[in-house]
């Protein structure tokens, strides 16, 4: 298969900082999409993954599964885009398309395994895929997505990760204007789930163990601030919540929250991948037909979903624009949660 050669950023083990490198990109075949990197958004899986903190890091890793981008080039059988439309590409740029997963749009749960827009296995090339901190990208059609005109286009971006995985349990759970939904941690997910949820007309609370958090989660949406820490305020919310939306990335106890559950309400872990070390107490589970479910990302058509509803109520990420030479302090202060809510790459800093 042809190719070209694009210039990147990343990491080649992972003690090492990302860097500038080249890598190889295929030449358009009939069902593909060739897409110029505008704007790529910097997610927590893309340092755990140069770091290889999950295990299974294939290097170099070119991390970035938030990209938005101009198309340059489209295949003979493509009629959905055009040369000069605007397009984006989240978390999959493949699958099997015939298990009863993909049957259903829920490519994420691929039963054979979904393909990463990086880290994957790359069918066409051998090896493995390279993400979004590159100059251009090229994508099956079916993976690619259409981006609302009127948004702003580098706050579009963290939508394609940090929003599906919140749009996807909001959905999932049915939630809509008579629903009373908490929000489990303020960051690149919380302040997503926050947004969204007040979209589709939910009562939103934002459980916090700082009261520092309290005005800015008001700003984006929050009708109320419980202090999670504080005794007091977790009793006044004792059975009040249809859903809540966990967004915490390291292991937490989880008990406390199913107390504010309703009956049948959900608590849904969308931010730790790993063992839990408190055990789930059960009597108020069972007592009230409360659930601890897990969600992750989402499929292709739920993503287009979330990005129309987006433009159709204007509602974007919160970001802070970064250079690609920033991206090894971006992860310094990531991992000290010392950003905004969303970091995002201006590739022309690239070029």
């Amino acid at each position: 298969m042809d190719t070209f050669t694009v210039k990147a950023f990343g990491a080649e083990s992972k003690t090492a900082d990302l860097a500038e490198m080249n890598i190889e990109r295929r030449e358009v075949t009939a069902n593909d999409i060739e897409i110029e990197i505008l704007y790529c958004g910097v997610c927590h899986s893309d340092l755990h993954t140069a770091r290889n903190d999950w295990g299974g890091t294939k290097y170099p890793a070119v991390p970035g599964h938030e990209i938005i981008g101009k198309i340059t080039k489209v295949g003979s059988d493509v009629s959905k885009f055009k040369v000069g439309d605007l397009a984006g590409v989240g978390c999959i740029v493949d699958s099997c398309g015939e298990c009863n997963s993909c049957k259903h749009d829920l490519e994420q749960y691929c039963e054979n395994g979904f393909t990463g827009t990086y880290n994957g296995n790359d069918k066409h090339l051998g090896g493995h895929t390279f993400g979004g901190y590159s100059e251009k990208v090229v994508v099956d059609a079916g993976h690619v997505l259409k981006i609302p005109a009127n948004l702003d286009l580098a706050a579009v971006a963290p939508l394609l990760c940090a929003g599906i995985t919140t749009w996807s349990p909001l959905r999932h759970w049915k939630v809509g204007k008579d629903s009373k939904v908490a929000v489990v941690g303020l960051g690149g997910l919380g302040h997503m789930a926050i947004k969204l949820a007040k979209g589709l007309g939910a009562e939103v609370t934002l459980f916090s163990r700082t009261p520092g958090k309290t005005e800015d989660a008001k700003k984006l949406g929050a009708d109320h601030v419980v202090i999670s820490t504080d005794e007091t305020q977790m009793d006044s919310v004792k059975g009040k919540f249809d859903l809540i939306i966990d967004t915490v990335p390291y292991d937490h106890d989880v008990n406390p929250y199913i107390n504010t559950l309703t009956i049948n309400g959900t608590h849904v872990l969308v931010g730790f991948i790993g063992k839990m070390e408190d055990s789930l107490f059960t009597p108020p589970m069972i007592m009230g037909r409360k659930s601890v479910a897990g969600s992750v990302i989402g499929g292709i058509a739920e993503t287009q979903e979330m990005l129309d509803f987006c433009g159709e109520h204007n509602i974007v990420s919160e970001i802070e624009m970064i250079k690609m030479q920033d991206i090894n302090q971006a992860y310094e202060r990531m991992l000290k949660s010392d950003v905004r809510y969303r970091f995002v790459i201006d590739m022309k800093s690239l070029s």
